[in-house]
């Protein structure tokens, strides 16, 4: 499967990245990161703040490639994770692992079940790796869009 195969069957949308707004949403992603290192709230919510951090990068990397997700498509999660690979050369391995997470999302969200202290550290050191990757990333292959 292709960006543009997913762009044909309407998982993906085209879309114009403006440098501003992908240095908001960096920024946001590294805040959604530091909140979800407090150790004073729930890991339940920390682990939403992290999780939060993979869909940003995510965005990022659609978003740098000319696309982004059909949000009202369902799984647009889902879609978007699965690009890594496509968009910024994410591993297949560190991808199948943030899928992972994806899915105890899920069962977070919809099932109330609670993350344990293993998750979260697993989760937070992928999402430190994602977010270090899609920083250099974003750096080295598209530096007009780090520039104000």
């Amino acid at each position: 499967m292709t960006l543009q195969n997913l762009l044909g069957i309407n998982r993906l949308q085209a879309h114009h990245a403006e440098a501003v707004a992908v240095q908001k949403l960096l920024a946001s992603a590294r805040r959604n990161l530091a909140d979800a290192h407090v150790a004073g709230i729930s890991t339940d919510n920390r682990f939403d703040a992290a999780y939060k951090t993979i869909m940003q990068c995510a965005m990022l990397g659609l978003w740098a490639n000319g696309y982004r997700t059909a949000t009202s498509q369902p799984g647009h999660h889902q879609t978007a994770i699965q690009c890594l690979t496509l968009t910024m050369g994410v591993a297949k391995d560190d991808v199948i692992v943030l899928d992972s997470l994806r899915r105890q999302r899920n069962v977070t969200d919809y099932e109330g079940d609670p993350v344990s202290e293993a998750i979260l550290a697993a989760c937070l050191e992928e999402v430190g790796k994602l977010l270090a990757h899609t920083a250099d990333w974003l750096r080295d292959v598209h530096p007009d869009l780090m520039e104000q």
